[in-house]
């Protein structure tokens, strides 16, 4: 039995932001259409809105590419995942000689589009 395609994906890895705090744009955008997520995300001042912006914008470019049949007002976010990176870890001198241990947090951010259900049939 094989299953359904689903859908068209980017994914952006070892981005040197946090996770927890790409997750709270994450959630504005999820299951919007392409062009409402588009807006949202370019009217927002974080880091994270553009990083999440730049792997939409790739995730609709690869749609658009492997179906010549698609149209970009028919995709919606189907899925975004803020997943967790390594963490570099980086040493802070403290005073009396002890130290320490700054966590620098990466992000991997995936995004699958695909189009609306109602086109489809």
């Amino acid at each position: 039995m094989m299953e359904e395609k689903k859908g068209y994906s980017a994914t952006a890895k070892y981005l040197m932001i946090a996770p927890s705090k790409v997750r709270p744009v994450a959630n504005l955008v999820r299951n919007k259409s392409y062009a409402q997520a588009v807006a949202i995300l370019e009217a927002m001042p974080q880091k994270g809105s553009h990083l999440i912006l730049k792997v939409l914008q790739s995730a609709c470019a690869n749609a658009l590419d492997q179906n010549k049949k698609l149209d970009e007002e028919n995709l919606v976010v189907k899925e975004l995942q803020v997943n967790e990176g390594p963490r570099l870890k980086r040493v802070w001198p403290r005073s009396h000689g002890r130290r320490d241990i700054l966590l620098r947090r990466m992000s991997h951010i995936t995004v699958v589009v695909d189009e609306k259900a109602s086109v489809r049939e």
